[in-house]
């Protein structure tokens, strides 16, 4: 009952924060991935993200949670919702409002350039309107990205 009610407020909590980008609430997402799923994704990625703490991955996000969902057809909030993000053309989510610097980037997010903008987001691509100073240490960028990548319907690439 406990659970019921903290997964109404976070949901209606969302939804008032996606106003600023006029997203209505979405339909239900698909339940998360169970830890034995978690596990088998994090053993199947590229290294070092097949090294990393998603334990500590979950801790550093939650810098980022005041302003990205992660969840399948989750709102956008000051930032867009970063479920897919991997392999999305930067400024391609479609009913966000991206900063004219993100929606004329010529690249496709993948874990190395994610390292680079969450190392210092201001200096990796100059008139982005996120105002968030970076993540300055590497083991904890690597297990953010893990952690993103298991959480966010990454699918790595299949074995040849």
């Amino acid at each position: 009952m406990i659970r019921l009610v903290l997964t109404t407020a976070l949901t209606l909590g969302l939804a008032a924060c996606s106003a600023e980008n006029g997203d209505a609430p979405s339909a239900p997402a698909a339940p998360a991935p169970t830890t034995a799923e978690r596990t088998a994704l994090l053993a199947a990625l590229p290294s070092p993200y097949n090294a990393a703490d998603l334990d500590n991955g979950r801790r550093v996000f939650a810098r980022c949670r005041a302003c990205h969902t992660i969840t399948e057809g989750g709102s956008n909030m000051t930032g867009p919702n970063l479920y897919g993000v991997f392999g999305r053309q930067a400024g391609g989510l479609d009913g966000y409002n991206y900063s004219r610097a993100l929606q004329q980037a010529d690249f496709i997010w993948d874990g190395e350039r994610l390292d680079h903008w969450l190392e210092n987001p201001r200096t990796f691509l100059k008139g982005t309107k996120m105002s968030f100073a970076g993540i300055p240490d590497a083991t904890d960028r690597r297990d953010v990205i893990a952690f993103l990548k298991v959480e966010t319907g990454y699918q790595p690439p299949a074995a040849p």
